[in-house]
């Protein structure tokens, strides 16, 4: 998508809007995830589209820092989906923007490690930071800001959590 205008996403766009407001069933699509536990230690190999990452524990709770924090992850989830949509964003408006996203969570490992069973297990606090390089003006920088909230799949997941559910299948092995 290197140089792309607002031209041109709307041309990729519009057979797919168009499609979609025809079609409503069309734009239900399920994004998977797996990951592998045969490894070694304390860890889970997840295949993404590009490369197998592993997830292990952060050193505040025992890990060496080798491997990837879940809650790294998430992060840089929301950074590269936060990034993205607002590029998307700014080019459907015209305008040009460069910079960098940030984020940030807090986390008490306290309930993690189940040594405080009121402490929460989980991100108490999450926050989301633009540092933009524009010409843009304040009402279309609030503007891009308001539309990128709006259309970001991971901060909106985040924000509104979807009802999740968990199940188990278990494999016997055979006896030896």
């Amino acid at each position: 998508m290197a140089g792309m205008d607002a031209a041109a996403l709307k041309s990729i766009q519009a057979p797919l809007k168009a499609r979609y407001t025809d079609d409503p069933a069309a734009a239900l699509i399920t994004l998977t995830a797996d990951g592998q536990l045969d490894g070694t230690g304390i860890a889970c190999r997840v295949r993404t589209a590009r490369a197998i990452s592993e997830a292990g524990l952060h050193p505040a709770t025992g890990g060496d820092g080798s491997q990837l924090c879940s809650g790294d992850m998430l992060l840089e989830a929301l950074v590269a989906c936060a990034g993205v949509t607002l590029r998307a964003v700014a080019t459907a408006l015209g305008l040009e923007v460069a910079g960098r996203v940030h984020a940030a969570g807090d986390l008490d490992f306290r309930g993690t490690l189940g040594v405080d069973k009121q402490a929460p297990v989980g991100f108490r606090e999450i926050r989301l930071h633009f540092e933009l390089d524009t010409t843009a003006g304040p009402g279309d920088v609030a503007t891009l800001l308001k539309l990128t909230e709006r259309y970001c799949v991971v901060l909106q997941t985040l924000s509104h959590s979807p009802a999740t559910s968990v199940r188990v299948e278990v494999t016997e092995r055979d006896q030896q």
